[in-house]
């Protein structure tokens, strides 16, 4: 007699999801190229730095913009709220095709922000239509990245924690974690997506970059698994 091979679980089909996460920083640190150096020194992924440049614009420092901020915040509180409502909608199903949706969604918002910024580069309506297009990605995004609740990448678009932790568990600190390849990758793509944002935009504008992150995107949406 043979015995019959256990059925593949569905959700196992595709890219981990740590190696979509980590990608996704790259993605993040794109976006942050883009709004801070092509769109007015605002960001539109990292809402911490946000927060304080708005309090800089605020403060009437010169090269700082309350409506540039104020317009990412909102927008990313926004999507943000409507990620929670999907996250309530998709998250007791299947995580792969929760997954899969977020990420498709997000593909094309930036997708669409390429358009724009390809179309009307430089005229103060696209720089708005830009800015908050991609915040509404970043916080629709940050909404279901959170409630996945992979370890150390529940958010990819700020690294404080995961800095914090990469040191303070490391051999220089109490040595207790085993995730350090894990955290260190994690800032490493970070980076990697900010220097290529920052080379590609004086060469291309806006648009590359943000298409470039739109194809991570869709490319990440059609190869997402469900599992860790």
């Amino acid at each position: 007699m043979t015995t019959a091979a256990p059925p593949r679980d569905p959700e196992a089909r595709g890219v981990r999801l740590v190696a979509v996460l980590l990608a996704l920083m790259l993605v993040s640190g794109l976006i942050d190229a883009v709004s801070y150096l092509g769109l007015g020194h605002v960001f539109t992924a990292n809402m911490t730095g946000n927060l304080v440049i708005l309090g800089f614009a605020a403060a009437g420092t010169p090269g700082f913009s309350v409506p540039h901020s104020a317009t990412s915040l909102a927008a990313f509180m926004l999507g943000a709220a409507v990620g929670g409502r999907v996250a309530a909608r998709f998250g007791a199903g299947s995580r792969r095709r929760w997954t899969r949706v977020i990420l498709a969604v997000e593909a094309v918002l930036l997708a669409g922000s390429a358009a724009v910024a390809f179309a009307g580069s430089g005229a103060t309506a696209a720089e708005y239509a830009l800015i908050g297009l991609t915040a509404f990605a970043m916080g629709l995004r940050n909404a279901n990245v959170r409630k996945l609740g992979v370890p150390d990448l529940t958010a990819t678009t700020v690294l404080t924690t995961t800095l914090t932790g990469l040191v303070s568990e490391s051999r220089l600190g109490d040595g207790s974690s085993d995730r350090t390849p894990r955290r260190a990758a994690a800032i490493a793509a970070l980076v990697a997506g900010a220097v290529l944002g920052a080379w590609l935009i004086p060469h291309h504008g806006p648009g590359l970059p943000l298409a470039v992150a739109a194809a991570v995107s869709g490319v990440l949406a059609l190869v997402a698994s469900g599992r860790e």
